[in-house]
């Protein structure tokens, strides 16, 4: 059997062993950080529920699964982790009927309404989305890989129906963040990475605790910053105490339950 609808890379980076296949993965968000190893994926769509072995990958956001025909298809790691969900078709199920409607209402003359964007199944080769698919609701394909570690953390929500928080999560409170540069203290908690799909290497950021507006005493709890030259400089160890001037923003770091971001470290001080 051969599928019409695949969409054939012209080239591809297949994956050496099963240990760069997994990295791939969890930097998807396919499989959680602690797998050890892959798990069977499905392809749901075109009236099909196929087992498949994703093989490699065009670019960052182009991944390569092989059906069991052998045929390679392309398509967005986002929809492939949509596909997973056992409501998967139902989702759907609503749009499409919006779709038999407009096509009633073109031979009925009926005027138009409101119908809701079919999401897109598939991806070209090096496909970027675009910034409206960014807004997008979680539904659709493209939204949460882009978006991913840009969006501000529901701080005011969780202040607003305190509930109890599971053993050794960190809770957020609202914090009403000054506009201007503050004097901070923090300690260095750790060193770590985060995924750039944009540039060949990872980020490296720092992540902080005991985090404080010195000023006010208002107390931020954990937050983050790039690892700049600057700080490097610094040579910095985790435990370290600083106090410096910075910007604080709301903005959560990529896969970490971290809320603030501080950006331009200045007039650093170690403790």
């Amino acid at each position: 059997m051969v599928y019409a609808f695949v969409i054939e890379p012209v080239s591809y980076i297949a994956f050496a062993d099963e240990a760069e296949q997994l990295d791939k993965l969890k930097e998807w968000d396919l499989v959680s950080e602690k797998a050890t190893k892959a798990k069977t994926f499905y392809y749901k769509g075109n009236g099909l529920k196929e087992a498949c072995g994703i093989v490699g990958y065009v670019d960052h956001m182009t991944a390569v699964i092989e059906l069991p025909n052998k045929q390679k298809h392309c398509i967005h790691p986002s929809y492939l982790k949509e596909m997973q969900a056992a409501n998967f078709g139902q989702r759907y199920a609503s749009v499409a009927e919006s779709e038999d409607a407009f096509a009633e209402r073109e031979e009925t003359g009926a005027e138009p309404v409101a119908v809701a964007e079919s999401p897109a199944a598939e991806i070209r080769p090096s496909a970027r989305p675009s910034a409206a698919e960014d807004d997008r609701s979680a539904a659709d394909a493209f939204a949460s890989f882009v978006a991913s570690g840009d969006a501000a953390p529901a701080v005011a929500a969780a202040a607003a129906a305190p509930a109890k928080a599971k053993a050794g999560a960190t809770r957020s409170k609202k914090v009403q963040l000054p506009e201007e540069k503050v004097k901070l203290t923090a300690t260095v908690k750790e060193f770590t990475t985060v995924p750039n799909h944009f540039a060949d290497n990872d980020d490296e950021v720092i992540i902080y605790e005991s985090v404080a507006i010195a000023d006010t005493e208002t107390e931020l709890g954990e937050a983050w910053s790039s690892h700049s030259a600057t700080l490097k400089k610094l040579e910095l160890e985790v435990g370290d105490k600083l106090a410096f001037e910075a910007k604080v923003v709301a903005k959560k770091l990529a896969k970490h339950p971290i809320p603030y971001k501080i950006n331009n470290p200045a007039k650093i001080v170690k403790a």
